[in-house]
């Protein structure tokens, strides 16, 4: 916004800053950066507040209680009333909820002309019809209402921004008031994304709501073949054999069953990496081009591909875990007693040598006593 310097002869002159209402706002001269202001002594506001402070800005803290709330500030910050943080700053950001909107309503004439950053959530996905930011701009008409920042946590706030944390989205209506908010977000080590009018801060409102937006279609997918194959073997292996000869084989369904199902999901899955890039190579020989938009359903399949590929070494690792609990079963053990002892004791020729039965016998002892240290692997 534009402003203009009036110098006085007092010691201390000041910068009178014509706001685009007709307002004057004051605030001293000398200042590279400008004061910013925060409503509310959160979580959010404190590390907010060391961001900026970290950055070279100036903070003023309003709060409802400013005693109180200062314990929480380092002391370098001017923490007042509501009143005093508004007047001081250009720029503030509301630290608070939509529902204490309008305990600003007092001071709406001081609002007026500053730079309001809504930096609120909603506990649901479209909780409400309007976006919080629009409704701040409903409520304050005479200000210029900024949505963004509330991506961030306090603990990334506080920490500083690392991988996916470092984009911050910023839209509003008014072109000067984005690009300052903006470069702000420059100034504090983030990602600044421009999402253009303040119609888009509903959008920007539901992203922090969305929990792993890309695992849904793969993680359906292997529920969805895990379902389907366990089925399958359950019908084939205790169904079939119970309503054939009256078998009943249901003390296999915990472990058995379920490992038959776990590697051919893997496998099914690991084939759906893979698949997916050859049906797009055959989509651009068939149109001759790699520049063609590929289909919408392939393209999410592609962009899938690395959660499929895990959820593939996870029913992997589940397998080997399957399969090293199968010895240590009773009825495995009884199975291999037995058909040990048959190999001993069942006779197939009527003459034998002293010396074989006295080995046969010695090597069924001695698996009878290995026995019990299995119970221990």
């Amino acid at each position: 916004m534009d402003s203009i310097s009036l110098l006085g002869s007092s010691p201390a002159s000041t910068k009178v800053c014509f706001l685009p209402n007709g307002l004057k706002n004051g605030s001293k001269e000398g200042s590279g950066k400008p004061t910013v202001g925060i409503i509310g002594s959160g979580d959010f506001s404190k590390s907010l507040t060391l961001r900026l402070l970290r950055s070279g800005f100036r903070v003023v803290v309003g709060s409802r209680q400013p005693k109180r709330a200062a314990e929480s500030f380092p002391h370098v910050v001017d923490v007042t009333h509501h009143e005093d943080a508004v007047w001081k700053a250009n720029i503030v950001f509301l630290a608070i909820r939509r529902e204490h909107y309008s305990s600003l309503w007092d001071i709406k004439h001081l609002l007026a002309g500053k730079i309001l950053v809504d930096v609120s959530n909603n506990r649901r996905v479209n909780q409400y019809p309007e976006s919080n930011a629009e409704y701040l701009a409903s409520l304050f008409p005479e200000s210029i209402v900024v949505k963004g920042f509330n991506v961030i946590s306090s603990w990334a706030m506080q920490s500083g921004p690392r991988d996916s944390s470092r984009q911050v989205y910023i839209c509003s209506n008014s072109v000067d008031a984005r690009q300052q908010l903006i470069e702000m977000a420059r100034q504090l080590t983030f990602i600044p994304v421009d999402m253009g009018a303040l119609s888009s801060a509903k959008e920007i409102e539901n992203m922090p709501l969305h929990l792993f937006t890309a695992w849904k279609g793969p993680v359906l997918t292997a529920v969805a073949l895990s379902i389907f194959f366990f089925a399958y073997s359950f019908v084939r292996d205790i169904i079939h054999p119970y309503m054939k000869t009256r078998q009943s084989f249901f003390y296999k369904i915990p472990l058995e069953i379920v490992n038959r199902t776990l590697p051919i999901v893997a496998i099914v899955l690991l084939a759906l990496v893979y698949l997916a890039g050859q049906l797009a190579a055959v989509y651009q020989l068939i149109y001759g081009t790699k520049y063609r938009r590929f289909p919408p359903w392939l393209e999410g399949w592609l962009e899938s591909r690395k959660q499929l590929g895990l959820l593939s070494f996870f029913f992997g690792c589940i397998h080997v875990l399957y399969s090293l609990c199968l010895p240590m079963r009773r009825s495995e053990r009884y199975l291999m007693l037995n058909m040990a002892y048959q190999q001993v004791c069942v006779c197939s020729t009527p003459v034998r040598s002293s010396i074989s039965t006295v080995l046969e016998v010695f090597l069924f002892l001695l698996l009878i006593l290995s026995a019990p240290l299995l119970r221990l692997v």
